[in-house]
């Protein structure tokens, strides 16, 4: 059913991982794009004049932790039917918008993380009031979503539209995977293999991470680790292993942007470990059937923790608690290849349900059917 409603999506910045779903909503919807030109910490962009639909970019002006975007309220008065926004409270603009466009009839739909259940005092009625002022909401996992109502946000007005890499091009390459000796290649044994994707940074304590490796090597259990990314905080694994006597087990590969080389490192890992908070690291993992490990104070986590199953596509341990995660990983390394390839497939049912970009089209069209 082609749509008929003229959409505006109106966003703080267009991040390089988002260009697959903006492009499909492009062709999809016919929608008009706005970005902002930059946000507090440096973000890949996608080249925006790439994408069908891009009408401008946005001054974003910061006051401390609030925003501005110059010349977005100019874009309430054009005829559009249907605005997307990020569901930012932070977003100053997006508060006027949202009042005017509701006085004149539009609606306004928050593409946000919603809930994360940290939220207190003055937070909290903030929030609150500025979900109220959307027609829907679009939230990332339905953990948010329960929180949410449980703030009395009516379930009505919220539909979970999860998160997604290009998971059509993933698709592509997980179909080729198949077991190799890439591991053994580089290490010359065949322990399991422990991996982290992402940038290094000192906050992700990937320190954890070798020291959970010096601790299993204590208790005679040999494990490899190989970190892809660029330390981009001069957090110096390689000093850290060889302190704790390890660095023949550790493999520091750096930045890698071919999703066919990251797709068999995934595949062929025992589990992926993220000491903090794992975002998009872990759709990218279960993507290529690759288990994930992280903590479970879910209030401080990103919202992709809800495409972990406990004991099914990976395991929570208890935050900054080294003995708990040394268990959680000690059990996933010790599973034998059929149950690794029930994970495997247990991973890819997750992805292809719900963490996919088609998924997302629906929702979307979902939402904007829904009057």
């Amino acid at each position: 059913m082609e749509n008929s409603k003229r959409t505006c999506i109106v966003t703080n910045i267009g991040p390089h991982y988002r260009y697959p779903i903006f492009s499909a909503i492009a062709r999809r919807f016919h929608s008009d794009f706005y970005f902002g030109d930059r946000m507090y910490l440096p973000i890949k962009t996608f080249d925006y004049d790439s994408l069908e639909g891009y009408r401008g970019t946005l001054r974003n002006h910061f006051i401390g932790p609030f925003y501005w975007q110059s010349g977005a309220l100019r874009l309430a008065f054009k005829p559009y039917d249907i605005y997307f926004f990020d569901g930012e409270p932070f977003n100053l603009s997006s508060w006027l918008m949202l009042l005017v466009c509701r006085a004149m009839g539009k609606r306004c739909i928050a593409w946000t993380h919603g809930w994360y259940g940290r939220e207190s005092g003055l937070k909290r009625v903030v929030k609150k009031l500025y979900f109220s002022l959307y027609t829907e909401l679009m939230v990332y996992n339905e953990y948010s979503i329960h929180l949410m109502e449980k703030e009395g946000i009516k379930a009505g007005k919220m539909f979970c539209i999860a998160n997604a890499l290009d998971s059509d091009k993933d698709l592509q390459i997980r179909v080729r995977l198949r077991p190799t000796s890439i591991y053994k290649d580089h290490f010359g044994n065949n322990y399991p293999t422990i991996i982290y994707c992402g940038r290094i940074q000192k906050w992700k304590r990937l320190d954890l991470i070798l020291s959970c490796v010096a601790r299993l090597k204590a208790k005679g259990t040999m494990v490899n680790v190989v970190f892809l990314g660029k330390d981009v905080d001069n957090v110096g694994l390689d000093r850290i292993a060889a302190q704790k006597g390890i660095e023949s087990q550790v493999w520091l590969f750096g930045p890698c942007y071919d999703e066919a080389v990251i797709g068999e490192m995934f595949y062929n890992a025992s589990l992926c470990l993220s000491p903090g908070n794992v975002g998009l690291t872990a759709i990218h993992a279960l993507s290529f059937g690759c288990p994930v490990v992280t903590h479970g104070d879910f209030k401080n986590q990103n919202p992709e923790f809800d495409a972990i199953k406990p004991g099914v596509t990976g395991d929570f341990f208890k935050a900054g608690n080294l003995g708990d995660m040394t268990e959680k990983v000690l059990n996933w390394i010790n599973k034998d290849s059929d149950a690794r390839e029930r994970t495997r497939a247990e991973a890819f049912k997750e992805i292809d349900t719900k963490w996919n970009i088609h998924y997302q089209i629906k929702i979307i069209e979902k939402v904007i059917n829904e009057r």
